[in-house]
């Protein structure tokens, strides 16, 4: 099975949009996961049906135990992190702010402090008419949004029987999220667009995406709205000897797409057409077709 990640430098390149459009005329049979997860939106445009949603634990946080604690304040002096505070005449610990190091527990003479798990997202399986779908959503304020983009990924897998092709919806950036989407990847297609800035996140984002040997496409969205810069691009890209898979023009129909609820390859547009020319360019080079 070869394993695909649609990921982009920054947010606002099209990357979703690309996604649903590679997973609605993919076809090959496939497994889809939203490696996204603070900012899921793949489900948006693929109308999936959930089929389960189970808890998430990340790291440990602290309980304090009122029965036990002599009050004496030493956990609240020894966090860094200030997550340990009065509340009620008690400490308790606030969870929003925990990094869940233990030293709390470890510096409590009382051992009144123990490390517990807590739930900080949810991870969904769904079914969609293009295939099986992991997805997540990480709750506001909680960290771990690495852990939880491995254990979409191992869903996918799980979900995976009889599929030629694992087509992940990745992170923008270059942070945890995405280091977890392109580990153990076989390729990934980064989504530009023509801007200074987007061409500077795009330099960065190859110099993470190589230390994975990873095969790296490149796909310039909204070429024609700055010609010039569009250039600088497949100039680096040629430098760079990466492969530029296509460009998808700016088109109205995308916006109203997505609106919709739909991928934009439904309709009849000249960005629907470009996206259908990067499906057989990229999956011919992948050796899907």
């Amino acid at each position: 099975m070869i394993k695909l990640a649609v990921i982009s430098g920054k947010g606002g390149t099209g990357k979703t949009m690309v996604a649903a459009a590679l997973a609605d005329i993919g076809g090959v049979p496939q497994v889809l996961a939203d490696c996204d997860v603070e900012a899921a939106n793949l489900a948006l445009l693929l109308d999936p049906r959930r089929i389960s949603t189970e808890d998430f634990c990340g790291l440990e946080v602290g309980r304090i135990d009122p029965d036990l604690c002599s009050d004496c304040g030493i956990c609240a002096d020894r966090c860094r992190f200030e997550a340990i505070m009065r509340h009620d005449d008690a400490w308790v610990v606030d969870t929003l702010h925990c990094e869940g190091c233990g030293v709390c527990a470890y510096v409590c003479p009382m051992g009144a402090i123990e490390m517990v798990p807590h739930v900080c997202g949810e991870v969904y399986t769904s079914v969609t008419d293009r295939g099986n779908l992991a997805h997540a959503r990480l709750f506001p304020g909680s960290g771990n949004s690495g852990l939880l983009v491995i254990e979409v990924k191992k869903r996918a897998v799980a979900l995976s029987d009889g599929a030629e092709l694992m087509l992940a919806d990745g992170p923008p950036g270059i942070g945890c999220p995405l280091i977890a989407t392109v580990s153990g990847m076989d390729a990934v297609l980064i989504v530009t667009e023509p801007g200074i800035a987007a061409l500077h996140d795009l330099e960065r984002l190859v110099t993470v995406c190589r230390r994975f040997g990873l095969k790296i496409f490149v796909v310039i969205n909204r070429f024609d709205l700055a010609e010039d810069i569009c250039r600088e691009i497949e100039d680096y890209c040629a430098k760079e000897s990466l492969t530029v898979a296509g460009k998808i023009p700016f088109d109205p129909v995308v916006v109203d797409a997505v609106r919709s609820g739909e991928p934009v390859t439904r309709r009849e547009s000249p960005a629907a057409d470009a996206l259908r020319g990067i499906r057989d360019s990229l999956y011919s080079d992948l050796g899907l077709i």
